[in-house]
């Protein structure tokens, strides 16, 4: 694996994303990911009277111009967006959007509160970190049911479940100790001996069998299978019991409340861009792969494959409510579950950091 190749050093989606407990007071320059993907793409799906928003463009033919910026490098975990730009389903709702590239130096909420973007790709326990904050954004939409994040063991060294990595060395970012380290800590008696830093690269883990590292479902058990010649064992913790919303739709509240047909016309072409990716993806690949010439057509193909196995798009509230699906329920069930292992306080008002009104329109209403 060369040096810097990014989808085997990508951080937990807690740390891409992830604010300090402080309001900010000033919001100075920002450093702007590469990468820029604007929507000029070669002919579009067409809307249809089911097709939620799918609002024509402005009497002088002009779009709305609208910046999202992504958690990372571009990737599949990425693809809908992608999508929507590669086939037009942005401009049917009226819309020119540009997509800019995240990283591990981009601050993805200092853009957006600094007007450098008007959507961010975001993760529900960082949302309702930043009311606790005093933040001023909100999620409309999360596209991921379950959070990709996962814990990776070594086989035949007597690892069966999660439960069995109490006491073992395990490689994570810093974002950890304040997102599912807890959870871990509080659910299954992990202590904070345990804890290494994890430097994004899998060679501290190929070394040492008796190491677990974190990582992606969707990403480094590919590249550990290939680079370690090794089948790891993989736990989603989603599947434990931690299930924040991820790859969420962030904006400010200032935009919602004041341009909320943007806002919905922005959510419902993205969701459908989703749909779109699912079922062929290769408009959408080929401009990840442009902006992310690292990314390969197997990497591609095997996150894909996980969000299928794993029902990281479809599944839960998906299914019936639509890609992009959130309920109270569920929010607050994560809410509990984080103040348990205290990480949230208990008299957050966590219901400011989502809003249901421009989703859960049903699954049929978003398919071209």
């Amino acid at each position: 694996m060369k040096q810097g190749q990014r989808v085997s050093y990508r951080q937990d989606s807690s740390d891409r994303q992830g604010v300090s407990r402080r309001k900010f007071i000033q919001y100075g320059s920002l450093a702007l990911g590469s990468g820029i993907v604007a929507a000029c793409s070669q002919g579009g799906e067409s809307s249809t009277n089911n097709s939620p928003a799918a609002l024509p463009v402005s009497s002088a033919g002009k779009l709305d111009k609208v910046t999202m910026s992504t958690n990372w490098f571009a990737e599949a975990e990425h693809g809908g967006f992608y999508q929507a730009v590669a086939k037009g389903i942005y401009k049917d709702h009226g819309l020119d959007v540009t997509l800019k590239m995240g990283g591990p130096q981009v601050n993805g909420t200092q853009l957006l509160m600094g007007g450098a973007i008007d959507f961010f790709m975001g993760y529900g326990a960082d949302a309702i970190v930043s009311i606790e904050s005093g933040i001023p954004k909100i999620t409309v939409a999360a596209v991921f049911q379950k959070d990709p994040q996962v814990l990776i063991a070594h086989p035949n060294v007597g690892v069966k479940d999660l439960a069995d990595l109490k006491g073992k060395p395990i490689l994570m970012s810093a974002q950890a100790y304040t997102t599912y380290w807890p959870y871990l800590k509080s659910k299954f008696g992990f202590t904070d001996d345990q804890k290494r830093t994890y430097n994004f690269n899998p060679g501290l883990f190929l070394a040492d069998q008796n190491v677990a590292q974190q990582g992606y479902v969707s990403s480094e058990p590919n590249v550990i299978k290939k680079v370690g010649k090794i089948d790891p064992v993989v736990f989603l913790l989603a599947d434990s019991g931690y299930a924040p919303y991820a790859t969420t739709i962030e904006a400010k509240k200032e935009l919602v409340d004041k341009n909320p047909d943007l806002v919905q016309r922005f959510v419902d072409a993205s969701i459908k861009g989703w749909y779109s990716y699912l079922k062929d993806p290769a408009p959408g690949d080929a401009l990840i792969k442009k902006d992310n010439p690292e990314m390969t057509d197997d990497q591609l193909a095997y996150a894909r494959s996980t969000f299928d196995k794993y029902q990281i798009v479809n599944g839960g509230d998906a299914g019936t409510k639509g890609i992009g699906a959130m309920t109270d329920e569920r929010w607050e069930t994560f809410f509990n579950s984080m103040v348990s292992a205290g990480v949230f306080k208990p008299g957050t008002d966590y219901k400011q950091a989502y809003t249901l009104k421009f989703v859960n329109k049903g699954a049929q209403a978003y398919q071209a």
